[in-house]
Parts: structure tokens; sequence; C-alpha cells
């Protein structure tokens, strides 16, 4: 990458950079549409970020924080305005409180994303607008033009890292913090329908079955906020059944949906998931974040298998469409 410019504009109260990559411009836009990348770059080197929510659409809010060296953190968030893709995109771009409510006591800024083709790659212009002289300058005395720089020196290493994206052809699991987990799975599929597979009852009991022998008995679908939803598996060699139950939070199709989930039967609280999903090169990518009550239940769910479980379900739904489509 090369940063062909930095202008600071006191009248226009704008900080514009320009940078350049030998990628194309899908292949850039794709890295800030993934989570996953996008916390190999936006954070300094020694000031990594941890994304924990990435809701891709207009009235959508991303939601991260960067740990320093010491393990001192620094929250932030976006709240996106407008969305072109894979051409531009922007947010209002601000400060978090530790429980990620806006730090009303630090600045704010509308940050403008622009993607375009070169001959020699992509072009990135990132344009960035202050509501004052005095925020501006607070923002510039707080190192924002050269943590940028090194933020964005990271970017090359992770666009050219396919490993990262072909990871997400299988269910990809990793840990957040000591409660939260986050998986990731492409899918050769658009959006619509990778949501319709989530909320067709009929779709539903084809695909999300967990491991052989399991069929999926009851899919008592929840569709709006404040809606109940059930889900029970039966086996067919005659081990005990199990299902799970929970409410609607939100649900933003095709894009977000979030519940709670608790195992039927049990005692003592559930889970927080939430499903975002964004369209990328060749098809959809789906994040999920669980949120666990602690890290004893969190590890104990997931020494269970539960990633193999899912994996198995989401081949089955991709070789459906796949073979519907042939």
């Amino acid at each position: 990458m090369a940063i062909t410019s930095i202008d600071t504009d006191r009248d226009a109260l704008t900080i514009t950079l320009v940078a350049d990559f030998t990628v194309s411009q899908q292949r850039l836009w794709d890295a800030y549409m993934d989570a996953r990348q996008l916390e190999r770059f936006w954070g300094p080197p020694t000031w990594p970020a941890t994304f924990t929510q990435h809701d891709v659409r207009v009235g959508g809010r991303t939601s991260y924080h960067m740990t320093g060296p010491e393990g001192e953190q620094s929250g932030g968030y976006w709240e996106f305005v407008t969305i072109n893709p894979p051409h531009s995109f922007e947010v209002l771009d601000g400060f978090a409180n530790p429980d990620g409510t806006p730090n009303a006591d630090m600045p704010s800024m509308r940050m403008l994303l622009e993607f375009s083709e070169q001959t020699t790659g992509s072009r990135l212009t990132v344009t960035t607008t202050f509501d004052s002289v005095e925020t501006l300058d607070q923002l510039l005395g707080m190192g924002m033009v050269e943590g940028t720089r090194e933020a964005m020196g990271q970017i090359d290493d992770v666009v050219a890292d396919d490993s990262v994206p072909e990871a997400a052809r299988t269910t990809h699991l990793q840990l957040l913090g000591d409660t939260q987990a986050r998986v990731t799975r492409f899918f050769e599929m658009n959006i619509d329908d990778v949501w319709r597979a989530h909320h067709d009852p009929g779709l539903m009991r084809q695909w999300m079955l967990g491991p052989e022998g399991w069929v999926l008995s009851v899919a008592k679908i929840g569709e709006r906020p404040g809606d109940t939803y059930r889900y029970e598996w039966e086996s067919e060699t005659g081990e005990p059944g199990f299902g799970f139950t929970g409410e609607v939070l939100e649900s933003h199709a095709p894009h977000r949906e979030v519940n709670t989930e608790r195992l039927i039967g049990a005692q003592g609280p559930g889970t927080l998931n939430a499903m975002n999903l964004v369209e990328v090169a060749g098809g959809t990518l789906l994040t999920l974040v669980i949120t666990y009550p602690d890290a004893e239940m969190r590890n104990e769910i997931l020494e269970t298998g539960m990633a193999d479980g899912m994996e198995a379900s989401y081949a089955r739904l991709e070789d459906l469409f796949r073979q519907a489509a042939a």
C-alpha cells in the first residue's frame, strides 16, 4: 500500500486520506465487511482491535474496542449512514463507554470511505468530517493521523492473506474476551436465501439437523421482536432429544437478528445470539456472536462439539441450494 496523501482542510473541517492497493476494489471492500479481517488493521499494531458487532446496513451499528500494551481498553462504534457496495459507505464514528454506549465526553465525526478501481489495483479515499475546528484539533492532538497511518499500514498483509476468507468456507470459531464466541461461515448463496433458510420451517427441517441421525421435529419460528421460538430435535437411534427456546429481540431482514436462547428444561440464564449477514464476493458471510453468562458455560458448550454440529448443518444447507440450482 502507498498512502499518497493525508490532507487537513481546516476551512472544510476535514482530513482526507488517499491510499492505493494492488488488490481489486472488491477484495479491499470485503476486508471491511468481515470483522475478522477488519480487526487486523483497524487499530495500530500496539492497540489491536476486537469487533464484537459488525452490522453492515443503513442504521446498523459496529462495536469494537482496542487493547493497549498494558491491557487498557478504548472503545469505539460506527453507525452506518449510507452504504453503496462495493463503492462507498459512510458512518458516524465515535468513542464508546465500556458498556458500548456512546461516550458523550469524547468527540464524534463522520467518516466516508470510497473504494475505486485503478489500473494497478484499487484506491481507498477516507474523508473524515468534524463538527468544529476544536474537535479537529482535539483529534489531531490525540495522534489521529499517526494512528491511522500505522493502522492502514497493516491492510496489505490482510488483503494478501487468502487464508482468512478461505477459512470461513467451513464453520470458523473464535473466542472474544471471556464470555463471547464468534462463528463465521461463508455461503455460496445470496443473502435473501440465507435469511430465508433460517426462517422457513420447511427448509430448516431439511438442513438444521446437526450430526447424522437427528431430525428437527419442532420448528416454531419467531419473526418479529417479542416473538418466541422453539426448536426440538429427535434422534433416529433412540437417544434423548433436546431443544432450544427463546425470544426475538431484533429482526432486520435480511441482515441481522438477535435473540435469547436457552436449553429447554435447563435452569439458569441462557445465551444472547446475534446473527449478521453481509454480501461479499461470490456469496454471503454469516457472523454469529454468542454471549454466554460466564466463561465456564461458554467452554462447556463449545466442548460439546457445537461448531462441528453447526458445520454439518451449514454444509447440508449449501448442498441443498447447490442441488436446487443445478
